[in-house]
C-alpha cells in the first residue's frame, strides 16, 4: 500500500491532535487566523520557512518537533531506532535554489540529516551567494552534473557518481554545471546542533 507523503497541513493536524486542541484553540495558540489554518490543514495553503519559524516560536517548540509526527521518545543510551528513507514519505520543501526531500523526517535529534535535492539555480549569481551552516556535509551526485562553488577553493564540477565532503561552515553553493539542464544530489549533513542545522538547511532553500 502506498504511503502518503507528509505535508505541512498533516503535521499541523498531528500537532493539534497531540495537544487535544480544537481548530479555534490551535488558531489562538499559533496566531494563525482560523480560516487560514483550516486551509493549511487541508493542504490548500502552505507556509514559507519564515512563517514556520514564527509558528514554532509561538508554540514554543523546536522546528524538528514541528516536523515530527510522533512525540519525542525519552533519551536512552541505546535507541536501536531505524528509519527507512523513501522519497514518497519524505518531507518536501520547495524553494528558489532547491526542490528538496528531507528523508527520515520522523526521527528527532538526528546526528545526520539526509536530503535529496533537485538543483534549480544555474549559476552563483542566480543562487544568491554563498550559504554557511555549522557542521559538515557529504554531497553525492545521483544525476546530471553539479558545479560546487566554495569560498576557499576553485569551482569544481561533480559528475554523476562523484561527491564532495566539505566543512559546512565554509561558504558554499551547489548549482547546475554548464550545459546541464537538471541534476539531483543526495546530501548528508551533520551538526552537533540538529535544530540549527535543520533551520539553516531550510533557510538555504531561498537564500538571497
Amino acid at each position: 500500500m502506498k504511503s502518503q507523503q507528509p505535508t505541512i497541513g498533516g503535521l499541523l493536524r498531528s500537532l493539534r491532535a497531540r495537544n487535544q486542541w480544537t481548530l479555534k484553540q490551535m488558531s489562538q495558540h499559533s496566531g494563525i487566523p482560523l480560516s487560514t489554518l483550516s486551509k493549511i490543514e487541508h493542504d490548500r495553503l502552505s507556509l514559507t520557512y519564515d512563517k514556520l519559524l514564527q509558528l514554532s516560536q509561538r508554540l514554543d517548540i523546536s522546528m524538528s518537533e514541528l516536523f515530527a509526527e510522533t512525540p519525542t521518545p525519552p533519551r536512552r543510551t541505546v535507541t536501536a531506532r531505524r528509519s527507512i528513507g523513501r522519497i514518497r514519505d519524505a518531507m518536501r520543501v520547495t524553494g528558489k535554489n532547491y526542490d528538496s526531500y528531507y528523508l527520515c523526517s520522523e526521527l528527532r535529534r538526528k546526528r545526520m540529516t539526509p536530503v535529496i535535492s533537485h538543483i534549480r539555480a544555474r549559476n552563483l549569481k542566480e543562487f544568491g551567494g554563498f550559504v554557511r551552516r555549522s557542521g559538515e556535509e557529504f554531497v553525492y551526485v545521483l544525476k546530471g552534473a553539479v558545479a560546487l562553488h566554495t569560498e576557499y577553493y576553485d569551482t569544481t564540477v561533480l559528475q554523476t557518481g562523484e561527491g564532495s565532503y566539505i566543512d559546512s561552515n565554509m561558504g558554499q553553493a551547489y548549482v547546475l554545471a554548464e550545459g546541464c539542464d537538471e541534476a539531483t544530489v543526495l546530501a548528508v549533513c551533520s551538526s552537533d546542533d540538529n535544530e540549527e542545522l535543520l533551520a539553516s538547511l531550510m533557510a538555504s532553500q531561498d537564500e538571497a
